[in-house]
C-alpha cells in the first residue's frame, strides 16, 4: 500500500479528500453539531500557506530541483529560505491550506483532509524522500537534518 500511495503527491490526495468532505458535508447539516466557522481566520490561514508554497517552490526552481516529490533523484538538495526553518514547507503549506479551507467552510467533515494529508506525508511521502535525500547527498543531509526540524 506504501509503494501506492507514494507515487500520488500529497496535493493529489488533498484534494481527493477535500472533494469527499465537500460532498459529506453537504449531505448532512454538520453546522448544527458544531459550526467551526472563522473566515478571517481560515482566509490567513489559505494565504499563508499559499505564501509558503509560493516561496518554497520558487526556491526549488531557483535551484533547478524536482518539484515533483514522487522524482527518483533530486538536483539539489534546497536548505536555505523557508527550508532553513522546516524541511518540508510545501506539505507544511498544504495542511495550513487545509485547515484554513476547514475553518473557513466551518463543516466537520473538512477538518479531516488536513489531517489526513498530514498522516500522508509524514508517514509515506516523507520517509521516501528523507531515504532519497540521504542515498544522494550523505552527510549534508544529515547535517541538515540534524539542525531543521521535520515540520516546525
Amino acid at each position: 500500500m506504501g509503494c501506492f500511495m507514494v507515487r500520488i503527491p500529497p496535493p493529489i490526495w488533498g484534494l481527493i479528500f477535500i472533494a469527499l468532505a465537500a460532498v459529506a458535508s453537504s449531505h448532512y447539516e454538520w453546522k448544527a453539531i458544531a459550526n467551526l466557522t472563522n473566515v478571517p481566520v481560515g482566509v490567513f490561514l489559505v494565504a499563508l500557506g499559499l505564501l509558503i508554497l509560493s516561496w518554497a517552490t520558487g526556491l526549488f526552481i531557483a535551484a533547478g530541483t524536482q518539484i515533483n516529490p514522487t522524482s527518483p533523484t533530486n538536483n539539489a538538495l534546497v536548505t536555505n529560505g523557508v527550508f532553513g526553518l522546516t524541511r518540508n514547507p510545501m506539505y507544511l503549506a498544504f495542511v495550513t491550506i487545509g485547515v484554513g479551507i476547514a475553518l473557513w467552510v466551518g463543516s466537520l467533515p473538512m477538518f479531516l483532509p488536513p489531517v489526513l494529508v498530514f498522516a500522508i506525508a509524514n508517514w509515506i511521502h516523507i520517509p521516501f524522500e528523507e531515504e532519497k535525500m540521504r542515498r544522494q547527498y550523505g552527510e549534508a543531509f544529515e547535517t541538515y537534518v540534524a539542525r531543521t526540524p521535520r515540520w516546525l
